[in-house]
């Protein structure tokens, strides 16, 4: 081949790949705007829910493995829920089930959805989790430790990011993979991409990972909004970048009425509706009776921890174990027992009035 033939050629394949890389970058859409999102929020009405999993599940493996998905436990736990007015739910994926089994992992999320519909519940998935335990390993999950909080459940995807980097490929794919196959599904309400990113004294090693995973949500351009809650104050560089790149504002509380309305304050200036995934921890004075109706009254979505009393052990406070099993006088978190009782019926009452119509 001529010389010239060559350079002409060598153009014709720079120029074809700056056109590519135009066009991947036009592709990638960019953060809603405040009256998207406001225009979103509208259609929901007032949200209210838990994070939730099943009673019988110490963490997400054991909720989504095929051995020991539970649709009986599920539909049952969600009736509950449906009971006293709750209408949204907060669910954690786990990657590993996802690359073991990835048809199996989405036809189990589907009939989740399902169950939840039934209920006339949304959900809005997590991603990736920076809290607990920081290694895991499929199969039959270890039995929960007696009076620990939360002694199963298992960060994502944790200490494997640093010891073999390389699966972030594995991430990308399993991240672009569920939404794809979930985009237009209107079951769905929000994806929130990454649960308290720098817990675990990580700090800002998970914004690489934070920063990626925006990036491929915004690539597949979901119908849904993209989030990532902020949780810690101290963790600037992690909460910036949460802020400006969420669809809608997503945060953690667990403080009495009064501090948190001051972190409704400082959000409310970023002008795009709020939702509060995680509140409720009776012994941090962070309760229905007093939180609740605040959140209500300003429209901002209230999801606290815990719904049934079950294998995670959430009824024990986070710093506070009780090796003996025994059940503490106050719950941490969590509203029912297992056969639907309730922790507290003046509680429920209370709730049920805020979310149920006469």
């Amino acid at each position: 081949m001529k010389l010239t033939s060559l350079i002409i050629v060598f153009v014709l394949i720079a120029i074809g790949s700056l056109l590519y890389v135009k066009v991947q970058a036009q592709s990638e859409r960019g953060v809603w705007t405040k009256e998207k999102a406001a225009d979103w929020y509208k259609h929901w009405g007032w949200l209210r829910g838990c994070d939730f999993i099943p009673s019988t599940a110490i963490n997400q493996l054991e909720m989504w493995q095929a051995d020991s998905f539970d649709p009986a436990i599920i539909d049952r736990d969600l009736g509950y829920a449906q009971s006293i007015g709750m209408n949204c739910m907060r669910v954690f994926l786990h990657h590993a089930v996802w690359e073991a089994d990835p048809q199996g992992f989405k036809d189990r999320i589907n009939k989740y959805l399902t169950i939840a519909n039934k209920h006339h519940i949304v959900t809005m998935f997590v991603f990736f989790d920076d809290c607990w335990n920081e290694s895991y390993k499929l199969g039959k999950q270890p039995a929960p430790k007696p009076g620990i909080h939360n002694s199963g459940w298992l960060r994502d995807p944790g200490k494997l990011l640093y010891d073999d980097p390389s699966i972030v490929t594995v991430l990308e794919k399993y991240v672009k993979d569920i939404l794809t196959t979930f985009k237009h599904d209107k079951r769905i309400l929000l994806w929130d991409l990454y649960n308290e990113p720098g817990n675990s004294n990580y700090g800002n090693k998970s914004l690489a990972l934070l920063e990626k995973e925006f990036h491929w949500g915004r690539q597949i351009n979901p119908d849904q909004p993209l989030s990532a809650g902020v949780w810690d104050q101290k963790l600037t560089d992690l909460n910036a970048f949460q802020l400006s790149h969420s669809d809608v504002i997503t945060y953690h509380n667990y403080e009495d009425e009064i501090k948190h309305q001051e972190c409704i304050d400082t959000l409310k200036k970023y002008d795009r509706p709020l939702i509060c995934t995680e509140y409720m921890a009776r012994l941090r004075n962070s309760k229905f009776q007093n939180v609740m109706p605040i959140l209500k009254a300003q429209n901002i979505g209230a999801i606290n921890w815990g719904l049934v009393a079950g294998k995670t052990n959430t009824m024990y406070a986070w710093d506070t174990p009780m090796p003996d099993g025994s059940e503490p006088k106050i719950w941490f978190h969590d509203i029912f027992r297992p056969d639907g009782t309730p922790y507290d019926e003046k509680e429920v009452a209370f709730i049920k009035s805020l979310t149920i119509k006469h």
